[in-house]
């Protein structure tokens, strides 16, 4: 108990800081900059002190963040190295041999919790063709469920609103966009299909949005919205299911509800990401679990949350001596 103390009074007299530094951690190795990334990010990258880069965001800044490392700046004597984390466009799929109630509850909880604001998020729903409509009834009523409001000042709500204005603005450009790419049946501008009462007025907020019948090359189902976004896509067969999955340039999170063992040890070789479950939602990666991080576009699958991520902060030296 007596640890605890300090570390609960650092907490209030300094914040974060004042926490690692009362565990240990030597003043001035931790330091909050807020800023704009244009400002203070790219001046960071760029220093010639800076030795080792570690990124969660956007691909876009991910990118600029890698080619600026690999650029020696006047007065640099070694080569940054970058850590990337940069988001996916993740997807649950769905066979005929799976448990619906199991992929229902997954699908809904990965695509919607967190306003779908989670790199992990659920944003394309992949289904076999012969469960394609009952899936997808289901999906909707449970989704109408969910309650939307102000989260600072009310308990027990399952969405509140997005993190900002921008972010509000993007997300319904993009359902406009699945309006003309699918079949929108839940959500969106005007809130289709939700109850009465269920959106509040007022702030950045935006309901469950649920589109069918998306192309697997549409833009909803290629890019990352980052938002409370569901495209859902009609599979003719595993394979084909596989192949949809697999059609994007991320490769960060993904799910596959099955009964079928032969299927899912298909997966576990030919359904490319980092984080891949079976039979429960492709969010809420464990920490020393489940060490989190993707392929291709989604960054440098360097697993945060395990114990090999941190040796990635440090630098190797072997020594030899002769007695």
């Amino acid at each position: 108990m007596e640890r605890v103390r300090p570390v609960q009074r650092a907490s209030a007299e300094h914040g974060l800081r004042g926490v690692f530094e009362d565990a240990g951690l030597p003043p001035g190795v931790l330091n909050f900059c807020p800023g704009a990334g244009s400002e203070i990010g790219d001046f960071l990258v760029k220093h010639p002190q800076t030795r080792f880069v570690s990124f969660t965001g956007s691909k876009e800044v991910g990118l600029g963040i890698f080619e600026r490392c690999g650029k020696i700046s006047p007065g640099q004597i070694w080569l940054k190295r970058s850590v990337l984390e940069m988001g996916g466009k993740d997807c649950i799929v769905v066979d005929e041999t799976a448990n619906l109630d199991w992929a229902i509850d997954g699908i809904v909880a990965s695509a919607f919790g967190f306003q779908g604001q989670k790199c992990s998020a659920c944003s394309r729903l992949i289904a076999h063709t012969d469960i394609y409509d009952e899936l997808l009834d289901h999906v909707v009523e449970r989704a109408k469920e969910l309650t939307v409001g102000d989260t600072t000042s009310e308990e027990n709500l399952f969405m509140g609103a997005v993190i900002d204005e921008p972010s509000y603005k993007k997300i319904n450009k993009y359902i406009e966009i699945g309006r003309k790419e699918g079949r929108l049946l839940l959500g969106g501008v005007g809130s289709v299909g939700v109850p009465a009462g269920n959106l509040p007025s007022g702030g950045y907020f935006i309901p469950p949005t649920i589109i069918a019948d998306v192309d697997r090359n549409a833009r909803i189902a290629q890019e990352e919205i980052f938002g409370p976004v569901l495209a859902v896509i009609k599979a003719k067969d595993f394979d084909d299911a596989v192949d949809i999955a697999n059609g994007t340039e991320y490769g960060l999170t993904g799910a596959l509800y099955s009964s079928d063992r032969l299927r899912l040890e298909r997966a576990r070789h030919e359904f490319h990401v980092g984080n891949l479950y079976f039979n429960r939602k492709c969010t809420g990666a464990l920490v020393d679990v489940q060490p989190f991080g993707g392929f291709n576009m989604s960054g440098t699958d360097s697993k945060a949350g395990g114990r090999d991520y941190l040796l990635l902060f440090m630098q190797g030296k072997s020594i030899a001596e002769r007695l």
